[in-house]
């Protein structure tokens, strides 16, 4: 699959765009809405997705679906860790990012790699 600027857009994306549209399908038939405006989904900045291949792919994956001409919204959460050499917490740019107090490399990640759907607006 290629995107508007004919570059490859990763089965990465495709996977998850498909996810979240099944997460809310599921949810417009539970709650019997029929029409989606916006779709927000939360992305964490160290999960390796990109979001301009996502935005395409989600367009692209809800054509044929109830989702279909949603607006989809990325918000990117940061990275956060700690370190348990240590036990400081601290803002991660990048995996395997050392702990800024005592330099230490083994770091648990509590943010940042998450991908949820976060909010859906029907009408």
């Amino acid at each position: 699959m290629r995107n508007s600027r004919g570059e490859g857009v990763g089965v990465h994306e495709l996977s998850l765009a498909e996810s979240a549209i099944r997460i809310v399908e599921q949810q417009l038939r539970r709650e019997s809405f029929t029409r989606v405006l916006r779709v927000r989904l939360e992305i964490g900045r160290l999960s390796h997705v990109d979001p301009e291949a996502l935005r395409f792919s989600f367009a692209a994956a809800a054509r044929e679906s109830l989702v279909a001409g949603a607006t989809l919204i990325i918000e990117r959460t940061d990275g956060a860790g700690r370190c348990t050499d240590c036990g400081a917490t601290f803002g991660v740019e990048q995996h395997f990012d050392p702990c800024p107090q005592c330099g230490g490399f083994r770091v648990e990640l509590d943010a940042g790699l998450e991908m949820r759907v976060r909010e859906i607006e029907v009408e």
